[in-house]
């Protein structure tokens, strides 16, 4: 680049050195005759203006050989510097310049950058400007013909996100980055040294942890899918058979959620019956085993079922099943298994197919507005919740904690699942399967219900018993185990037991995720 400015820079020089040399030509030759109108620099320099813009106001005229011989120089330069602005003008509406331009006035308001214009970036865009009117999006490509043109006011900006950001001068919020494509952060080349730009970067994956290093972040579709299904259409007391057909990205997802937030009672015994390739799963999770039932049906604990065979043979299984949830990752053949299920089968529970197409009498779920939504991406009140949660825990034990910030991302993660368990934590108390949102109202109603029942000790035990269970699957997920000594190298940890074997303390400790009930309702009633 520097390189270039000084190409641009002895250009410009040279140019210039040229047209002084001619003006001085002109006032030269001009200047000895008795009959010129041009008589001083200054009237070489206004006649040269007039010509060259082909305004032609005739009141100053050359009238020596030389001085006419400079004349058609001018006259033929005007040509070519009006060619020059039109197409500079022409250049800078369509390229990049006008939208830079407009940009300018807008520094103090939020910039969100879309390194692509796809669906999916449209559809999370889209999201933002409703919840943000005041908002500015930019596309870092032009739609193409299989796109929509958004609906909403954006820019287009061929340019680098580094190169967007310098545009903001380090005015008003900082801009965040949004890579749509999956594993975009290791392909797309407008993702090098973001890491280093004054960003939030967002970026679409199918591997690794949720937070990378500094401002580098990554979402799972697949996850958000998960976490906004059971959400949208929560585990109810009366199922006890729940199947699963398809095990590719989104079966696992919604499996991998079910483990996690799916506890409403300390007695439940749901049986989940997964069809499709679990092989590498299990291989990974080996010790499910600890907090379920492996491929037996159990009356005292849930139970996690994979079968090997087809899920066409298992007739009886779908006909007691009260929930059959269909989600391959191919959605065609998700349709086909729906069609075939009402066709062929005895089904006596609710069918949800996973389908970004909406059709009238079909239950589904996981369309695109669904999932990219600015709470589902940048998971703004589940992050801000689980920092909560772990402030709530570091002043009710005894033993020295961490802060958010020094956090490794297991320990996040663990802390955004409690949270992620609030809505259900707000069923329980409400007694009430059909809350699906947190409201101020609602918020605060449960809040204050745990207040009044958690005088009675039963009640109260209860309570760190749910959260004991829901703490207890989240570790075995991740492989950790029974160990004297909490060990985070060995992944062993002293309270993986039974809640009856833990401390005063250790059963104190959870309490925390049902105090930060009061926090959020607080924090609603902020807000609005």
């Amino acid at each position: 680049m520097k390189r270039k400015h000084k190409i641009y820079l002895y250009m410009t020089i040279f140019l210039l050195t040229i047209y002084i040399g001619l003006l001085t030509i002109l006032c030269l030759s001009e200047h000895g005759d008795s009959t010129a109108t041009i008589r001083s620099f200054k009237d070489a320099f206004w006649y040269s203006l007039v010509t060259l813009t082909t305004v032609g106001y005739g009141d100053l005229t050359p009238v020596t050989p030389l001085g006419k011989t400079v004349g058609v120089i001018f006259l033929l330069m005007s040509a070519g510097i009006m060619m020059t602005l039109f197409g500079a003008a022409v250049s800078f509406v369509t390229s990049e310049g006008l939208p830079l331009f407009l940009l300018s006035f807008q520094r103090k308001k939020n910039w969100y950058y879309f390194a692509d214009c796809g669906v999916e970036s449209i559809t999370l865009a889209a999201n933002i400007h409703r919840e943000e009117p005041d908002t500015v999006i930019i596309f870092g490509e032009k739609t193409d013909e299989q796109t929509e043109f958004p609906d909403f006011p954006c820019l287009f900006i061929n340019a680098s996100p580094a190169r967007i950001v310098a545009h903001k001068k380090n005015i008003g919020p900082i801009c965040k980055i949004f890579l749509m494509r999956e594993n975009d952060i290791g392909t797309n080349s407008r993702a090098v040294d973001l890491h280093a730009l004054p960003v939030e970067v967002y970026a679409r994956t199918t591997n690794g942890q949720d937070h990378l290093s500094g401002n580098i972040n990554f979402f799972h579709s697949y996850d958000c899918c998960a976490r906004q299904y059971w959400h949208s259409k929560p585990l109810c007391n009366a199922e006890k058979t729940i199947v699963i057909i398809g095990f590719g990205n989104y079966g696992r997802c919604i499996l991998k959620r079910a483990i996690l937030t799916n506890i409403i009672s300390v007695d439940q015994h749901v049986a989940y019956h997964i069809f499709g390739n679990a092989e590498g799963f299990l291989a990974t999770h080996n010790h499910l085993h600890e907090a379920f039932s492996l491929n037996q049906t159990s009356k005292t604990t849930d139970s996690l079922i994979f079968h090997k065979e087809l899920w066409e043979l298992n007739h009886a299984v779908m006909a007691q099943a009260d929930r059959i949830i269909i989600c391959p990752d191919n959605e065609p053949e998700g349709w086909n298994i729906y069609w075939r299920l009402n066709s062929y089968y005895q089904i006596c529970g609710d069918i949800h197919l996973h389908s970004n197409r909406k059709t009238p009498g079909v239950t589904y779920f996981g369309t695109n507005e669904e999932i990219y939504t600015p709470n589902q991406i940048m998971r703004t009140s589940l992050n801000k919740a689980a920092i909560i949660i772990n402030e709530i825990f570091c002043k009710t034990v005894s033993y020295p904690t961490k802060t958010w910030d020094e956090l490794d991302a297991f320990h996040r993660e663990s802390k955004i699942t409690a949270a992620d368990h609030i809505l259900m934590k707000i069923r329980v108390l409400m007694q009430d399967e059909h809350i699906t949102e947190l409201t101020p109202q609602i918020t605060q109603k449960a809040y204050q219900r745990y207040c009044e029942t958690k005088k009675s000790a039963t009640i109260l035990d209860t309570y760190r018993r749910l959260d004991h269970t829901r703490w207890l699957r989240f570790y075995t997920y991740y492989n950790w185990t029974y160990g004297p000594t909490r060990n985070d190298i060995d992944r062993q940890h002293p309270m993986l037991c039974p809640y009856e074997q833990l401390t005063p303390e250790q059963k104190r400790e959870r309490d925390a995720a049902w105090e930060l009930l009061g926090s959020i309702a607080a924090q609603l009633n902020e807000t609005l």
